[in-house]
């Protein structure tokens, strides 16, 4: 596992101004206490680590100082631009969350921009929200936990589950999302499950998995056959459903085949885990997959009141 060194903490008490070294920093609910920047917000801790510092200070023809790109947070160990949203430092007693890589550059109301027509921060600096209060000083060390996304994928069916065939749309699912993640720079952890048309069976397994899965597939059992109980098992355990998701899958596959609209498919988010429920067929689980992968980082980012506009 990955480390960082904390080579310096910095604070101003005014935006636009570079950030002053200071001997340790309090990081609490809303970011550095009596940072300019602390609040209720996504950004409200900034990173930046010393391979930027050298890179910049050639550039520049002169020594920049620790704080003078306003980061809270000066490292070195791991290249931080390279991190990615839900990454994680932890140390002994706090831990960030990765919430935002760069941000928009303020030109003139930038100290450093002013004195030089450039700055780093908006490419290579990130921002973290504070996940575990604490306090951070000069030469601790975080280990940096990159994010990975845990997906349940759950096939019913009566006659895969009894082996008188493989199952073949739950892998699938799997292949489509694990390339999705890994194009999105991140890697996967799978628990497939292959159960029969059971009520209480999936509804266990749907339980379970609330809150320790990011994502949780289902695959089967959205017609309306006698033995097609996925919907009325999952609805009630889905805290906010996502109807448009389905609802355009609908529309757009149904108009050229009415027999798509028969799928009683749902979406939606139950504590900390998106759960969609796809039809049976390898052709269905391409053509809601292809629509599904285009909101669901997205939501992930609304999930952690991280707003990407």
């Amino acid at each position: 596992m990955k480390e960082i060194e904390v080579l310096s903490v910095n604070i101003s008490v005014k935006k636009g101004t570079v950030k002053i070294p200071v001997k340790s920093i309090d990081l609490t609910e809303k970011g550095v206490e009596t940072d300019a920047h602390s609040g209720s917000w996504h950004r409200q801790v900034s990173l930046l680590g010393n391979e930027s510092f050298e890179k910049f200070s050639i550039q520049a023809k002169r020594k920049i100082n620790f704080g003078e790109f306003a980061e809270n947070i000066t490292t070195k160990g791991v290249l931080l631009y390279e991190t990615r949203p839900f990454d994680r430092f932890k140390g002994k007693s706090v831990e960030l969350m990765v919430t935002q890589i760069g941000k928009k550059c303020h030109g003139d109301s930038c100290a450093i921009f002013k004195e030089v027509g450039n700055c780093v921060m908006p490419k290579e600096g990130i921002f973290a929200r504070v996940i575990k209060n604490g306090k951070l000083k000069a030469g601790d060390k975080l280990k940096y936990i990159p994010k990975v996304f845990r997906i349940t994928v759950v096939t019913l069916s009566d006659r895969a589950s009894s082996g008188e065939y493989a199952d073949l749309s739950g892998p699938r699912i799997k292949e489509i999302t694990e390339e999705h993640f890994m194009n999105l720079g991140y890697k996967t952890d799978f628990h497939m499950k292959i159960i029969p048309d059971d009520v209480k069976e999936l509804e266990k397994i749907i339980k379970k998995e609330i809150d320790k899965s990011d994502v949780i597939f289902t695959t089967g059992g959205t017609g309306i056959g006698p033995r097609d109980i996925t919907i009325e098992t999952v609805k009630p355990l889905v805290g906010k459903e996502i109807p448009g998701i389905m609802e355009f899958i609908r529309m757009k596959y149904g108009a050229e085949k009415p027999n798509a609209l028969l799928s009683r498919g749902i979406a939606g988010v139950s504590g900390k885990s998106l759960i969609y429920t796809l039809p049976g067929s390898v052709k269905a689980v391409n053509e809601y997959l292809a629509e599904i992968n285009k909101t669901m980082y997205h939501l992930f980012l609304m999930m952690s009141s991280i707003d990407s506009h």
